[in-house]
């Protein structure tokens, strides 16, 4: 197949054109996973834009993203494949009807095959490979992580009563991680790797001003800046840019163009995720020597 992109500043581009802005690092990760034919695992705090850029690049390919959200108790029939019982049952039922006999590879057959997203991703027969996002992949068990293992090397699934099924096209699989546990080393051998950290101020106020296009340029530049601060305090959970758009379309939606205490405070729920991170952040509006860029 012909490589989608020249290098990795084209990939910047076609992200920009999909207003999804990137760094140099990046783009130059989501270049060479796509070069390479290598899965790539993006980590970073919540909120940095690991998922959308995944969402991001099946939208500049012009191809279906099928997206695996994992969680702790996610198993192989909901992330690979599942045999469908019923219609097997129904078959069961319909040959003893007709006193017919049906072995086992009469119901273990394609024909009674349910596809997952990962089998779905190996069985695409488009002409561009999809992306699979296997999102938050930290929080799925260990154990799941080494059913990956084949097909993250191979862009292969075995099924014991079929065989193995390898994918025509390799796709581009985006694996996401907040870091929440330590993942296997033998998982991130299989993968090209990139941490994704918070953008910039200049690349943050750009993000808000096509976000929110409606939002004041001085509200945009004074937010960008309180929330720079804010992240160096000790907080549970630290506001990443999907906070950061909310505040400040919550802020517009109440007429602010700049940023003062009072309207802080009645849109805190947009930022502080814990009681213990809005005691904080309230406390630091109070506190000279923390001055956050608010007026009273």
């Amino acid at each position: 197949m012909t490589p989608a992109f020249a290098d990795a500043d084209e990939v910047r581009r076609r992200l920009d054109e999909m207003d999804y802005l990137v760094d140099e690092g990046t783009a130059a990760a989501l270049f060479f996973a796509l070069v390479l034919d290598r899965p790539l695992l993006l980590e970073g705090e919540p909120g940095v834009g690991k998922t959308t850029a995944a969402k991001a690049l099946a939208r500049v390919l012009d191809t279906p993203l099928i997206r695996l959200q994992c969680y702790e108790v996610l198993t192989a029939s909901e992330a690979l494949y599942e045999w469908n019982y019923q219609r097997q049952l129904l078959a069961i039922r319909l040959a003893e009807s007709r006193r017919d006999s049906l072995a086992d590879a009469d119901l273990f057959s394609a024909e009674f095959l349910q596809e997952r997203p990962i089998l779905r991703a190996v069985r695409h027969d488009g002409p561009v490979p999809p992306v699979l996002l296997i999102d938050e992949i930290d929080r799925a068990d260990d154990e799941f992580e080494a059913l990956l293992f084949e097909f993250l090397g191979e862009s292969s699934i075995t099924i014991p009563e079929l065989g193995t099924f390898t994918a025509k096209r390799r796709p581009v699989v985006v694996l996401t991680s907040n870091r929440s546990r330590d993942l296997h080393d033998a998982l991130r051998r299989r993968c090209l790797y990139h941490w994704i950290d918070f953008p910039e101020a200049e690349r943050a106020v750009e993000i808000l001003r096509r976000s929110v296009p409606g939002a004041n340029e001085a509200l945009i530049r004074s937010v960008t800046e309180f929330i720079g601060r804010v992240r160096r305090f000790d907080l549970d959970k630290a506001p990443g840019m999907a906070e950061t758009i909310d505040w400040v379309a919550a802020l517009s939606a109440v007429g602010a163009t700049r940023l003062v205490r009072q309207d802080v405070v009645r849109t805190l729920s947009t930022i502080a995720k814990t009681p213990d991170d809005r005691d904080t952040i309230t406390g630091a509006l109070d506190d000279p020597g923390d001055a956050c860029g608010a007026t009273a």
